[in-house]
């Protein structure tokens, strides 16, 4: 697919909103046991001439056995889970943006996306410069914290690419391509971004590098 560099344009199957560029930009937001058996009565003696004959003791019954109880059902097989290597190729928006301008487009893609009426929950934020400060600050108080936070999945998540490989997929993923020095970091990452995008992948970066970068157009 060919890159396009110009005005972003979210589909509306991309299952999000539509996100256009930060500056000057606006978008249209993107589960009978039968009883026993009872004993057949003894008939009484024939009465005749003479003295009366003792009737014969009255034999026994013997209950009939028991039928064999029925054997259990087995148990249902598990359902199979759907592969996910069936899920479609997730929509992909390029908004362009300098390095130095790329996470404050970023920023903007996320309030479009929330005020649209995305989950908070669905988005994952990368970088692949300069930490998001959120990221930053939330890193001081540990990885764990940090990392509880990701996988409560109740919010929108920033990262850097670098950790994109511990970062579980989401229906929507947006990375800021903020570092131009070494292009390399947008080249090793930006195709792990698009795995862990569901639905769409959003990024915000100089398109000469996202397109080099991710081997196709967008």
């Amino acid at each position: 697919m060919p890159l396009i560099s110009e005005e972003p344009q979210i589909p509306e199957s991309a299952q999000g909103p539509r996100v256009t560029p930060a500056a000057g930009r606006t978008a249209p937001t993107p589960r009978p046991v039968p009883g026993p058996r009872s004993a057949a009565t003894p008939r009484p003696g024939r009465p005749g001439p003479g003295p009366a004959r003792p009737a014969p003791p009255a034999q026994r019954a013997h209950p009939a056995p028991a039928a064999p109880a029925a054997p259990a059902p087995a148990p249902a097989a598990p359902a199979r889970p759907e592969p996910t290597e069936n899920r479609s190729a997730p929509q992909i928006q390029l908004i362009p943006a300098p390095a130095a301008g790329a996470l404050d487009a970023a920023e903007e893609a996320v309030d479009l996306l929330l005020e649209s009426g995305r989950a908070p929950g669905d988005i994952l934020v990368l970088t692949t410069g300069e930490q998001h400060p959120w990221a930053a600050h939330e890193l001081s108080f540990g990885e764990a914290a940090y990392w509880a936070q990701h996988d409560a999945g109740d919010d929108v998540f920033f990262a850097d690419v670098s950790a994109a490989d511990r970062a579980r997929s989401r229906p929507v993923v947006v990375v800021a391509v903020n570092d131009d020095a070494d292009r390399t970091v947008a080249a090793r990452t930006l195709p792990v971004a698009r795995d862990r995008a569901a639905a769409l992948l959003i990024v915000c970066g100089d398109p000469q590098t996202i397109n080099s970068a991710l081997g196709a157009g967008v």
